[in-house]
């Protein structure tokens, strides 16, 4: 069974970005999925259950801490690693992150090394 990364935004060029840095991980055979909306990432992560999703906050239908607090709070997605990627920096957001369980917070603009080698980390990929 092939481990899964679901990518959540709303812009559809951040969506290609992050598809292009984790393409090294697709050759590991990661399987990436993608979702336009909270509503969308909602249902994708409870049918397909990603063991990483790269979540955005500001999104249509459920924004990206609402979305995070559902994962967080259902027990069996308790091994779902939740990495907020958002242009919201300020400390307040970043403390709304942590109370609704995210577990990594990296704001916008992203290094997409940096992104890569998280990623890789959290799906036990090492030498990437």
């Amino acid at each position: 069974m092939s481990k899964k990364i679901l990518i959540v935004d709303d812009e559809a060029h951040i969506r290609l970005l992050l598809e292009q840095t984790l393409d090294p991980l697709v050759d590991e055979g990661v399987e990436l999925l993608t979702a336009s909306n909270g509503g969308e990432a909602l249902e994708l992560i409870t049918r397909e259950r990603p063991e990483l999703v790269l979540l955005d906050v500001m999104m249509p239908v459920m924004n990206g801490f609402d979305v995070c607090k559902r994962v967080k709070a259902d027990e069996s997605l308790a091994g779902t690693f939740v990495m907020m990627l958002t242009a919201k920096g300020q400390e307040l957001d970043r403390v709304t992150g942590a109370e609704v369980g995210a577990d990594l917070y990296l704001t916008k603009p992203f290094d997409p090394d940096d992104v890569l080698r998280r990623a890789a980390s959290v799906l036990g990929f090492e030498n990437l």
